[in-house]
């Protein structure tokens, strides 16, 4: 249900923020067909797209490493089922959504309790939030980080737009209250857009390495497939051939003493 207040800036068909734009809009999916192959087009959007993901999905989560890995999976998600990806009409969200799916798992809490805690976030809204729920900490991310729409960012999460809204002025209500003495709170989401916009200064690996990664994985996916079909109807095989009833051979025995005694019975039966 659609809410009566709507603080500045919230608006279902808003521009997107120029601010962010290097990592909120795509560019342009013929932009990423110049090549003259399937991997230079992968190289490109991947060079276009990674930098700023990996900042994003550290946001999310506030651990480095899970960023790293959620942008190495959802680019190797993406160079498995590239004939999808590059036709979509919008690559770099659909690379985005597996980047934030995986790093806001739900699983990623028992890896919690093995891994090695990392400093907090030095940054006061990184932290501010860090205490918002997932699905909060995503609607703010996208609306007013990536200065997505609510119809946009709908799709992209999945949900209606209501939800969206809802979820979107939830986080904003949260991060209010984490910043009590401010007195602007319509410039939260420009502090956060300017968060985003701040950019990682991690390297990235190189898209080469990623898509050998990721066809180094498809091969040793099916073969272990391959061995697995091949294990189970060994298995089957042997089970039929065991549970099989075998025939009896016949009793000679009892056959011979049956043709000696005969005669001897019809014999006797005879006066």
């Amino acid at each position: 249900m659609s809410s009566s207040f709507r603080p500045v800036g919230l608006s279902r068909n808003r521009q997107a923020d120029p601010l962010a734009a290097a990592y909120a809009l795509p560019r342009p999916k013929e932009s990423f067909h110049h090549g003259s192959t399937a991997e230079s087009a992968f190289d490109a959007l991947y060079v276009h797209a990674a930098p700023g993901l990996l900042h994003q999905t550290h946001l999310l989560t506030g651990r480095r490493g899970r960023a790293f890995q959620a942008v190495e999976y959802a680019f190797s998600h993406a160079w498995e089922y590239w004939p999808e990806v590059a036709v979509d009409s919008d690559p770099v969200g659909w690379v985005r959504f597996h980047a934030y799916e995986y790093a806001l798992s739900p699983w990623h809490r028992f890896r919690e309790l093995v891994d090695r805690e990392e400093p907090a976030p030095t940054s006061p809204m990184h932290r501010a939030l860090l205490h918002l729920s997932a699905r909060h900490r995503r609607a703010v991310l996208l609306c007013d980080g990536l200065g997505l729409t609510i119809a946009q960012a709908a799709a992209e999460l999945e949900a209606s737009c209501a939800a969206t809204e809802s979820r979107l002025l939830g986080a904003r209500a949260v991060l209010a209250e984490c910043f009590p003495d401010s007195d602007d709170h319509d410039a939260l989401p420009l502090r956060i857009r300017t968060l985003v916009a701040v950019g990682s200064a991690a390297t990235v690996p190189t898209a080469g390495s990623v898509r050998a990664e990721s066809d180094r994985r498809l091969r040793l996916l099916t073969r272990s497939v391959a061995g697995a079909v091949a294990v189970l109807g060994g298995l089957v095989c042997t089970f039929v051939l065991v549970s099989s009833p075998w025939p009896e051979p016949p009793d000679r025995h009892a056959r011979t003493t049956d043709t000696t005694q005969g005669p001897s019975r019809d014999v006797r039966s005879h006066p």
